[in-house]
């Protein structure tokens, strides 16, 4: 009987790893969507010439306002949103995102944010395995990675006045930091929700676990990318 109970536990282990690996896989893929969409619209609008009238006016901030409100009611709604929905929001925000990140190639060159994808890329991705394997539980360093979080942005608004650099190396080596960190949790977080039966809660709550679940990542990942382009990235000048 003890043989039979400790198979049936192996069994229903093995059937959460392989569930919360399923969910992951949908997790990633749409991560991998937003950033392609925010990739080849930042590219394409770069090489128009729009991103110049884009960072030159004031539609810069009407994008990054509504950017913003496309995060926070997709983060507060999802779940009382259909997945075609919160579909929608996640491409949107992507294509609204690449308009905005088009003006960094008015600062760095092109071999430089390459160079600094490829560098975010290997980080995230020790990251996520860390996240992954790891028997730690993260949600400590977490809810402490997202304090931190709240000190980067009080602290960019702040900096946004005073245009000091010294705030502003500072605030980069922080916030590498954090979206690393952020990184591990994310994915530990969203291996467990994967473990805890999400995968059996019917297709309509798959969809949009998966895209708020990309969600996190990818902002993980672009924000990751955004600081570490502060140390890498080669000016145009």
């Amino acid at each position: 009987m003890n043989t039979q109970y400790g198979t049936s536990s192996v069994t229903v282990a093995q059937a959460r790893q392989e569930a919360s690996t399923i969910f992951l896989a949908k997790v990633f893929n749409w991560m991998a969507v937003g950033l392609g969409l925010t990739g080849v619209v930042a590219y394409f609008t770069a090489q128009s010439g729009l991103a110049m009238s884009i960072v030159r006016g004031p539609i810069f901030f009407i994008l990054v306002l509504a950017e913003l409100g496309m995060v926070f009611y997709l983060s507060a709604r999802i779940d009382k949103l259909q997945p075609g929905t919160a579909t929608g929001l996640f491409v949107g925000y992507s294509v609204l995102n690449g308009l905005t990140l088009s003006t960094i190639f008015l600062a760095y060159t092109k071999a430089s944010i390459g160079g600094t994808f490829l560098i975010t890329a290997g980080m995230f991705g020790a990251m996520s395995v860390y996240g992954l394997v790891t028997k730690r539980d993260l949600s400590g360093m977490g809810s402490f990675m997202f304090m931190g979080l709240i000190g980067i942005i009080l602290a960019s608004v702040v900096n946004f006045f005073m245009k000091s650099s010294g705030l502003s190396w500072a605030i980069s080596v922080i916030g590498v930091l954090v979206f690393v960190g952020l990184t591990a949790w994310d994915v530990q977080r969203l291996k467990e929700i994967g473990e805890k039966g999400i995968m059996t809660q019917g297709d309509a709550a798959i969809r949009k676990g998966s895209i708020i679940g990309a969600l996190s990542l990818y902002l993980d990942f672009i924000n990751l990318f955004l600081m570490l382009l502060r140390f890498f990235g080669g000016s145009r000048d």
